[in-house]
């Protein structure tokens, strides 16, 4: 019996998907079984019953969502009309983070989806946490093997290399720290400059830099009084005071914590919430609540130290983009940081990282950090090439880094910059710099939103519809779009803005306008890096 086709679908908001699923075709490919590689928004639902095997590797991005190239395929998987799938052998793998409750929500969607349609599932689920590359060689053996059929030998696959820097942390240096916002801004947003010398790290423009903070040290001495702990208790050969500082995860409840607090807690209201079951509601209920906030819910019995590391996640580095290019600063990269600082439930609060760079380490000081190469999110490899870009607020960083990039490069290509902001004479974050590029012709047009300088409420989106046309136009002429910032709201608004556009003034239909833009998705020239 001959082998059967492979097709390889994925859905990537960063490159990580994309990336493994080449890999795996690659592997099947060596074992001389045919195999192809397609993005799950180019992928037509009435072509896959009878189409072999369909191994499927996605991220998941935002609360629980698709990503921006799979969210199309997944309207349609999930609408009454989806053909049925029956005979289909499929396999799906996730890349997530295990810290949200939604981990690889995406992931398990499709899998589900695909089984209810008919389908046959050639091995489980398979999620993968931030360091998955072990798990994705181990999965990708599995497959293999499954392909090579019970009776065959096969080959184990090499474990593949990781992506360079990826995992591998590094000291570096902070150089300097300032103020961006200005007097008035409702965002403290400071520009941080990170010396790389010695690191070995070599980074490209729209890459991202992960930070590994510390946590708030008032946070944490307000834990040790609550577990009536005095701080210098041993933890795994460390003072508990010390790993809860820089060991655990305390601002975000991991699941298990909040599943052992349901368990313990007395109130059937808070039993039956922390359970899960309702996301949304569950959701809203953490938001602001940090670990020292579910303690005192556990009541039958209260959680002691010793048990409540063991239900805290380690702590992680958190993710920046990169506002510099190697062109510019090959020995440093720059930082657009917004210092998060909020009130709730009675207690001072701040974001982890954000915090940590503005109080916790000045000038001098070293940063523990990791490299994270984006390759879906590069400046156009054609320098003759336009570019649009949609940067509000701290979106703006990679964009400072692809204009000096550009501008080292002498690229032809026209730049389009939006920004957005509250005020302009407090919150035009890179004002100066974006002005200058203007007047000298290397930023083409430069169109700015700011929502509170005049009664209605004016975003990046508005200024779109207003530039609808020539917009349009740019795109049809070869122009690359980008997106940065916002996930929850701004991105989205940004994709039904664009969809509008390309419908009005490209006289298409709803229908004729997605193809337009999964067209774009699938030539990278419509890609986003959004948090």
């Amino acid at each position: 019996m001959s082998p059967p086709r492979v097709r390889v679908l994925y859905g990537s908001e960063t490159g990580n998907a994309e990336g493994v699923a080449h890999d795996l075709a690659a592997a099947v490919q060596g074992r001389g079984i045919e195999a192809s590689v397609t993005m799950l928004d180019d992928a037509a639902l009435d072509e896959l019953p009878g189409s072999g095997w369909v191994l499927v590797v996605t991220a998941t991005t935002g609360d629980g969502d698709m990503p921006y190239n799979a969210d199309r395929f997944w309207r349609a998987l999930s609408e009454d009309t989806a053909p049925r799938l029956d005979g289909l052998v499929f396999s799906v793998l996730g890349l997530g983070d295990s810290g949200y409750f939604q981990f690889c929500q995406a992931a398990q969607d499709l899998d589900t989806r695909f089984e209810e349609l008919g389908a046959l599932r050639l091995r489980p689920l398979r999620k993968c946490d931030f360091e998955y590359q072990a798990e994705v060689d181990q999965w990708t053996i599995e497959i293999l093997d499954a392909l090579a059929g019970p009776a065959q030998p096969t080959e184990r696959a090499e474990p593949s290399a990781e992506a360079p820097g990826r995992h591998h942390p590094h000291e570096v240096t902070v150089l300097r720290a300032r103020r961006l916002s200005g007097t008035g801004s409702l965002k403290e947003v400071r520009h941080v400059e990170l010396s790389l010398a010695g690191s070995g790290m070599a980074y490209q423009a729209g890459d991202s830099i992960g930070i590994l903070p510390s946590n708030d040290p008032v946070l944490v001495e307000h834990l040790l009084a609550h577990l009536g702990a005095s701080g210098h208790e041993d933890a795994h050969g460390r003072s508990l005071r010390e790993v809860l500082t820089t060991a655990y995860e305390i601002s975000r409840p991991s699941r298990e914590l909040v599943e052992e607090i349901g368990r313990r807690a007395e109130d059937g209201d808070l039993v039956t919430l922390l359970a899960g079951s309702d996301r949304r509601a569950l959701h809203e209920f953490l938001w602001a609540r940090d670990v020292l906030d579910l303690l005192p819910l556990a009541t039958r019995p209260p959680l002691m130290s010793g048990e409540l590391l063991g239900l805290l996640r380690p702590l992680a580095h958190r993710s920046y983009s990169i506002a510099s290019s190697p062109l510019v600063s090959p020995g440093q990269v720059d930082l657009t940081v917004a210092t998060l600082r909020y009130r709730a439930q009675g207690r001072d609060r701040g974001g982890v990282c954000s915090t940590h760079l503005a109080d916790r380490i000045t000038e001098g000081d070293t940063a523990t950090v990791v490299l994270e190469p984006n390759e879906m999110f590069r400046c156009p490899t054609d320098d003759g090439a336009a570019m649009i870009m949609v940067g509000p607020g701290t979106g703006v960083a990679p964009f400072r880094a692809f204009l000096h990039e550009r501008r080292v490069r002498g690229a032809r290509g026209a730049n389009w910059m939006f920004f957005g902001g509250r005020h302009r004479r407090c919150d035009f974050l890179y004002g100066d710099e974006l002005t200058a590029m203007q007047r000298d012709g290397h930023l083409d047009r430069l169109d700015l939103a700011f929502s509170r300088d005049q009664p209605e409420k004016i975003y990046v989106q508005n200024r779109m519809r207003e530039q609808g046309k020539r917009l349009y136009e740019w795109l049809t002429d070869g122009a690359h779009f980008y997106v940065c910032g916002d996930a929850e709201e701004m991105a989205g608004d940004v994709d039904v803005a664009l969809h509008e556009i390309v419908a009005q003034h490209g006289g298409m239909s709803s229908d004729e306008a997605a193809d337009f833009l999964a067209g774009l998705k699938r030539d990278k020239r419509y890609v986003r890096d959004v948090y």
